[in-house]
């Protein structure tokens, strides 16, 4: 299995990404992709951005040890996860993962449980820019029941 892993300022390309993972394979059956965006609403109302935290090091460790994890449960042919770290902006992409596989219901079952690990275990601190002020998001109990399942 083919792993890219990354933690960076810059913005990615979906298209370059997924060309990538296509190229992984001719026996590929399904590329399951999942981009998260910034929202401009928050729980607690407009948000002028966000900006993320992360540990160097630890967090490209962390990531790698779930993509691996995907991997040793789902039939797997390439995995990339892409955070976005630093100042975002209402609309800027902040997460990139997709999965490859021969298979649609693995590449489907490995991109949900690594989102669901990202969105409650990843070592990122997001903190939330609004018009009061600035405030650290915490994570959501739906989204660690979410994780529960796995």
């Amino acid at each position: 299995m083919q792993l890219r892993i990354s933690v960076q300022h810059a913005d990615f390309s979906l298209q370059e990404e997924t060309t990538a993972l296509r190229r992984l394979s001719s026996n590929l059956g399904a590329l399951v992709t999942f981009s998260g965006l910034v929202r401009e609403l928050h729980d607690a109302g407009a948000i002028k951005g966000l900006f993320l935290e992360h540990y160097p090091g630890m967090t490209e460790s962390s990531l790698e040890a779930i993509a691996l994890e995907a991997g040793r449960r789902w039939p797997l042919t390439g995995v990339t996860i892409i955070h976005r770290i630093g100042e975002l902006r209402p609309g800027d992409q902040i997460v990139f993962v997709a999965t490859a596989s021969a298979h649609r219901a693995a590449a489907f079952s490995a991109c949900e449980f690594i989102m669901d690990y990202l969105k409650t275990r990843a070592p990122f601190w997001k903190k939330c820019l609004d018009a009061d002020g600035e405030f650290w998001v915490a994570a959501k109990e739906s989204d660690q029941a979410a994780s529960e399942r796995w």
